[in-house]
This record gives structure tokens, C-alpha cells and sequence, in this order.
């Protein structure tokens, strides 16, 4: 079979770092909802597999989206969908986890159901022998709303602590009912888990969710849960492949959350209060990690306010390798750190101004100025980093088009000062993403801009980087058909899983499907001739502050309030100091727990 084969090869390829075992009789598959060299990328997924498998009670697998060509041999033979290490069809596990970082894979989350053979609503599975649905991770923190009809139960929050308890809770609740499937309403009394039976949204006349109707015990919320100390887990690679994206690294957690509170940003307020891994700790992992690899992926939100970074990337590059952070805030960034990064090898390094002007630094709450973000550069291409990748995002709330202007013109005073060193300059892409509002942000009431003001946005720019710095820089944007999409699953209620349902049955696997199917519902709801709601309804639509949010269950500890005043805020061009966990309480977060 052409699928197993390469799965074979694939887990031949792998170089598992630490011990494995035969485990127990619960059948666990835990599912990427994403290709196989995604999944492998992902620390996430890693650790929650990690934690299943060596759980003695769990017979561990995983299993994967299949690559393109797998997927169409697959429906080629209409043969179901089998898991990684044991080739065992879906059907045949008690529980499958799918782990979700990001919510356009909720689409693929039904495609795989579709593959493997079961039904894809929970209402059709119920009293039949399928497996239990779960599903948690990143996305799920913000809003599992669009795929509450596709699954059995959520777990919503950091899994280290969760899923033990989820199993023994499972292992009680299995035990109680002999050869039936456990009681959902057993397993929902562990903290964090949301069973979306037990919520049913009531819509108004214009089809905005009026209230919730709760039918379980207690107040009608679900609490996340956070880790108070992340040293007492380890969350680095543990399965090593050269086929992963980021196949040259061994990849390092060094923090969750961020403190500085830009407005537009889910980890910088889904994870409060902001928690660092002990430099310490995060040594001893890179230097395990550099017996595999000469470089370490340093993974978090904000890199360079991680206590004692500089120092860390001294150690490593004194080691014979190389740090990589994944992105870096300019008035942060050392000339220690600067010249850390570029030994051994380091290139290019990504600095994230997020906006061109003052102006828009002051709206997103970005607290960076552009002296500081010139001195940066300075301080990176005089350590030696010959290629800066500046982000920046397009179409934020109160943006003008001279702010998307300013993007060029700091960007060319970025070249202009880093060529000032003497010292070879590559070339600076400038990465573009379009504004998506994100639940549980002070910008989540804010609609997506649209595609063609986006577009007009877009050629704007391009042209003022082409007279300032010709060949020398490079824009890499992002289709504002995938932000459209992403804005669709984002913002959704549980009828957006209605649209993924056809998107999925329509096999629309690609952004270019996705977004003519997306038309075609969009004239078609226009017409009146469909049920399905109207795309633009979550996208392009301003939210109203009294209206409830889908996700508004979700308790993150932050005051609703807090996330209306920052929204004023940035109407005014005020800025909101950095989080101070030793003494602020005014979110909410650092005293919820």
C-alpha cells in the first residue's frame, strides 16, 4: 500500500530521544490535523504524544493528514485511512486526540473523519461503536466553536496536567461501564474539559448568538488551564526527522505568553500571566540538543526579553552551534545577543516591527520606537547577520494608507543604516500578513479588511519598496484570500462548521478552492439558496461590544472590560506598559487561578 509504504520509510527515518513502550489497552491515536513534516515540526504535538505514550494504561500511535498525492490514492481505492506506527484503520482505537495548533486545520479535522470512516457529526456517531472524539491545542484555546457538532469533547488549555487527568478519569468512567463507551458527562468533570452537548447558543433575528442555554452543573464556563511552572516539564524535540520544515534544528520551548500586549496578538493574552523556562533549564536542553543538531529552534512568542538569551546563545555558539530564535523585538536585542546569534553560521535573523509608522506602533501597542528598531539592525548586521526578514502586518484596525507607506520608508532606512556598517548586506524580505482578529484580543470585536482594499494595499507598498530599494529587498505577502479564510474559522460559531462540512465534501484542499467555494456560498446566501450563513457575516463585520462572542464561555481569566479599554486605547494612540506579573492585577490573569 502506497500510503504505508511511505509511513514505513518515514518512521525508519526517525531518531526517537527517549525510551518507547508496548503500553496498555486503551487505544490511543493522537491525529495532527496537518501532512506529516508539519506535524513533526510542531512541539506541541510532540509532547502530548509524548505524554500518551508513556502513559502505561495507553497504546499510543499517531496519525497524520496524508500528503497530497497520498490523498488522492486513498480516494482513488476508497480505502480508509490507517495510523502511523501500527496501520491500524481509525475505526479500531477508543479514543482519537486530535491536536489542533491552528485553526484553519480545523477543515482538515473533518476531512480526516471523512477518511477514516466515521460520521462526521457527533449526533450521527452516538450509541454507535466509534471512537471518542477529543480534540485540544492552540486553536482550541481561543475558539473550538466551528467543529463543536464534530467532536466529542474538548480539553482547552496546556496538556501537561490536563491529559493525566482526562485518562484516569476515561479509565474510572470505562470501568464503571463495562463494554459501553464511557459517560461524556463523567469525563467533562475534569477541569478544562468544555462538552459542547452541554451548550446550546440561541440566536436573535439577525442571527447573532443572544444567549447560551447550559445544561450542566455549575456556571456555565469552561476554565483553561495553564502550567504555574513550566520547568517541571520538558518541551523540546523528541522525535527527530530530517523531513520535518524544521529538520536542521532541535527545537527548544523557552517560554509561553508574551508580555509586552500587542493588540492584535491571541499569545500575548490566551497565555497570561507570561511564564519563562530558567535559563538553566533551557541550557541543559540545547546542549542535549546539540549531540543531534548545530542548531536550536528557540520557540515562544518574543524571544529576545527571555531571561539570560545573550548568554545562551554565547554558550551554544561556544559549543560549536548556532542559536535561531523565532523572532526577536528590536529594543530587545543586545550587541551581546547580536553577536551571539551571528556565529557559527547564522545569516539572516528575523526582527518583527509589526508596523511602519510610530503611529501604528502606538495602535497595536507595539512600546518600539523607530530609533530603537534602527539600532537593532545596526547592532545585527555588525555582528555579522548578512539578511534581515522584517514582519509586518497590513489592514490593522485604524490603519491609513501612509502607514502602509511608512513600512517602505522604514524599511529602506533599515538598509540604509545596516549598509552603513560596511559590511555585506544580502538583502531584506519584508514578510506581509494581513490583519486576522483573534479571539480573547482587544482587536476581536475588529473585522478583516477586504480582499481587494487589502490588494490595493499590497501593490501600494510593493511599488514604494521597488523605488527605495530595488533588487535589495524582497516582499514575501500573504494571500488575503488565506487571511479570509483564517477570519472565517477565527470569528465562528457552530454554523461555520457547516461551511467546512462542504468545503471538505467539495474537496477543497487548497487556498485557491477554499476561496471559490467561499464565493459561491457568498452569492448563493445572497440568492437565499442556501442554509449556510454568509461568509462576510464573521469576516467583514464589526462586532458589537454587548454582543455575546461564540467563544465567550472560554474562561481566560481577563476581564472583558480590560480588552474594551485597550480597544479605546489604540482609538486614542495610547500605549499600555508591558505586563509586570510581580505586582499588576488589573487584566485579571495573574490572580484567576
Amino acid at each position: 500500500m502506497f500510503h504505508r509504504k511511505r509511513a514505513l520509510e518515514r518512521i525508519a527515518n526517525e531518531k526517537v530521544l527517549y525510551e518507547r513502550h508496548a503500553g496498555g489497552d486503551i487505544g490511543v491515536c493522537v491525529v495532527y490535523a496537518n501532512v506529516y513534516r508539519l506535524a513533526m515540526a510542531n512541539l506541541g504535538f510532540q509532547a502530548i504524544f509524548h505524554i500518551f505514550e508513556s502513559d502505561p494504561r495507553v497504546a499510543a500511535d499517531r496519525a497524520f493528514l496524508p500528503d497530497a498525492d497520498e490523498r488522492a490514492a486513498i480516494h482513488a481505492r476508497s480505502a480508509p485511512l490507517v495510523s502511523f506506527e501500527r496501520g491500524r484503520p481509525l475505526t479500531d482505537f477508543e479514543i482519537l486526540a486530535f491536536s489542533i495548533s491552528f485553526e484553519t486545520d480545523y477543515l482538515n479535522l473533518i476531512t480526516l473523519l471523512r477518511m477514516a470512516g466515521i460520521p462526521l457529526r457527533r449526533t450521527d456517531r452516538a450509541g454507535r461503536n466509534y471512537p471518542l472524539i477529543i480534540a485540544g491545542g492552540s486553536a482550541i484555546f481561543l475558539n473550538p466553536e466551528p467543529i463543536a457538532d464534530y467532536v466529542d469533547l474538548f480539553l482547552i488549555g496546556e496538556g501537561e496536567e490536563m491529559v493525566p487527568e482526562f485518562l484516569a478519569a476515561y479509565q474510572v468512567a470505562r470501568a464503571d461501564t463495562g463494554n459501553q463507551a464511557p459517560r461524556l458527562t463523567d469525563l467533562a468533570r475534569v477541569e478544562g474539559a468544555y462538552l459542547p452537548d452541554y451548550f446550546t447558543p440561541v440566536l436573535d433575528s439577525r442571527g447573532r448568538i443572544e444567549s447560551v442555554t447550559y445544561l450542566g452543573a455549575g456556571e456555565p464556563k469552561v476554565c483553561r488551564r495553564l502550567l504555574s511552572d513550566l520547568d517541571r516539564f520538558n518541551t523540546s524535540s523528541l522525535i527527530l526527522t530530517e523531513e520535518s520544515v524544521f529538520g536542521d534544528m532541535f527545537l527548544v520551548e523557552a517560554s509561553r505568553g508574551c508580555q509586552w500586549g500587542c493588540r492584535f496578538c491571541a499569545a500575548g493574552f490566551m497565555y497570561r500571566p507570561i511564564r519563562y523556562r530558567s535559563p538553566d533549564k533551557i541550557l541543559t536542553e540545547a546542549r542535549r540538543g546539540l549531540v543531534e543538531r548545530g542548531v536550536i529552534g528557540l520557540v515562544g512568542a518574543e524571544m529576545a526579553s527571555v531571561p539570560g538569551v545573550a548568554g545562551i546563545a554565547e554558550a551554544v555558539a561556544d559549543a560549536g552551534g548556532r542559536l535561531s530564535p523565532s523572532s526577536l523585538k528590536a529594543d530587545c536585542i543586545s550587541p551581546q545577543l547580536a553577536s551571539a546569534l551571528a556565529r557559527n553560521g547564522a545569516r539572516s535573523v528575523t526582527v518583527a516591527p509589526e508596523a511602519g509608522s510610530e503611529r501604528m506602533r502606538k495602535v497595536i501597542n507595539k512600546n518600539l520606537n523607530e530609533t530603537e528598531i534602527l539600532n537593532a539592525a545596526e547592532m545585527l548586521v555588525g555582528g555579522g547577520v548578512e539578511s534581515l526578514k522584517l514582519y509586518f502586518m497590513i489592514g490593522l484596525p485604524e490603519e491609513r494608507d501612509e502607514d502602509v507607506i511608512e513600512i517602505a520608508h522604514l524599511t529602506g532606512r533599515i538598509l540604509e543604516r545596516a549598509r552603513a556598517q560596511k559590511k555585506r548586506v544580502g538583502h531584506v524580505t519584508v514578510s506581509l500578513n494581513p490583519f486576522v482578529p483573534k479571539p480573547w484580543t482587544p482587536f476581536q470585536w475588529d473585522p478583516m479588511e477586504d480582499a481587494a482594499s487589502l490588494k490595493r494595499k499590497v501593490a501600494l507598498l510593493r511599488a514604494a519598496l521597488g523605488r527605495i530599494g530595488g533588487a535589495s529587498i524582497e516582499l514575501d505577502a500573504e494571500s488575503p484570500r488565506e487571511a479570509y479564510f483564517q477570519t472565517l474559522v477565527s470569528r465562528g460559531d457552530r454554523r461555520v462548521g457547516r461551511i467546512l462540512e462542504r468545503l471538505s465534501e467539495r474537496g477543497c484542499d487548497d487556498a485557491g478552492a477554499i476561496w471559490r467555494e467561499l464565493r459561491a456560498i457568498k452569492r448563493e446566501a445572497g440568492e437565499g439558496a442556501t442554509d449556510l450563513p454568509d461568509p462576510d457575516f464573521y469576516v467583514t463585520r464589526q462586532f458589537t461590544h454587548d454582543e455575546v462572542l461564540p467563544w465567550d464561555f472560554i474562561d481566560h481569566h481577563i476581564h472583558k472590560w480590560f480588552l474594551l479599554s485597550e480597544r479605546k486605547k489604540a482609538h486614542y494612540e495610547h500605549q499600555t506598559k508591558p505586563c509586570d506579573v510581580t505586582r499588576c492585577t488589573v487584566c485579571g490573569a495573574c490572580f484567576g487561578d
